[in-house]
């Protein structure tokens, strides 16, 4: 099955469809080394004609810690309007307990986290305990490349399973590059627990509680003004998609082995028969003006 999408070259082509951008980070901006050349001047373009703009990342870390590293490839943070991690926004919905899912998760967390960062819960009513069958709850914040494997936490979850102890993911991701390459997300592990039947709520794109905030921080515009850029048909697309905002995918990133030019000079993207699968307004092959 597939679908013609408009390819673009680059966002001026479109600049009066939105007033607003949410960026995502890794495979939009960078992709771990240095932000890219044509992605930084885009962002200077997009502030230069009115826009504002977001970064919208997966990361279980809080924004500041997000910025610092952006600063430090080549994006100062006064480049844009802002950066917006679901670790971010777990940590402001934990702090309030307004809304679901934070309300009734209760005091004593079991935190997985990577490199032993304890941002998320900094300054939050929480008491960490050691032992996932003794929580309330678990916060999935992070994995260490050791032990990004989810049968490595079989023993550790089955207990919080039995328990009926709910998960908070506070990043969706599937898959994140290690040291010996593609290796198992805070998602994967998610997953994982769903299947040994324990329950999990998610934050992060595709999730709602993420572009509602986003949402939020812009001041409440109309979602058809806001424009999601990203890599990811499954993350950024469909969760803007189901947020009713404009969405453009980069063809560069991870599905740029199911995309081909057709004969009209739109894109055409290949789907499984019968899938789910978002399709973006427009693509482009990098972040560009």
């Amino acid at each position: 099955m597939t679908a013609d999408i408009t390819d673009i070259e680059g966002l001026g082509t479109i600049a009066g469809r939105f007033d607003h951008v949410l960026l995502d980070q890794w495979g939009t901006l960078h992709e771990g080394q240095a932000v890219f050349s044509l992605a930084r001047d885009c962002v200077m373009r997009l502030r230069e004609a009115g826009k504002r703009v977001l970064v919208l990342s997966n990361s279980g870390k809080r924004a500041g810690s997000n910025a610092a590293r952006l600063a430090s490839l080549g994006l100062p943070a006064d480049a844009y309007d802002g950066i917006l991690t679901s670790g971010e926004v777990t940590w402001h919905g934990l702090k309030a307990r307004a809304h679901e899912p934070f309300i009734a998760l209760g005091r004593n967390c079991f935190l997985i986290t990577r490199g032993g960062d304890q941002a998320i819960v900094d300054g939050l009513d929480l008491d960490l305990v050691t032992n996932a069958g003794k929580a309330d709850f678990i916060l999935l914040a992070g994995l260490d490349d050791a032990a990004a494997e989810p049968e490595h936490w079989r023993a550790c979850l089955t207990s919080a399973v039995a328990r009926g102890r709910p998960m908070l993911c506070a990043n969706p991701d599937l898959a994140m590059f290690g040291a010996s390459g593609l290796i198992p997300a805070p998602g994967a592990l998610a997953r994982f627990y769903e299947t040994l039947g324990g329950r999990v709520t998610y934050v992060g794109k595709p999730h709602a509680p993420i572009f509602a905030a986003a949402l939020e921080r812009l001041g409440q515009p109309a979602p058809s003004r806001v424009l999601m850029i990203g890599d990811s048909l499954d993350h950024d697309v469909a969760g803007a998609s189901r947020a009713g905002m404009l969405t453009l995918l980069l063809r560069s990133g991870v599905h740029r082995d199911q995309a081909r030019s057709s004969s009209n000079g739109n894109l055409t993207l290949w789907k499984p028969a019968g899938a789910d699968v978002p399709i973006p307004h427009w693509t482009m092959d990098h972040l560009a003006w």
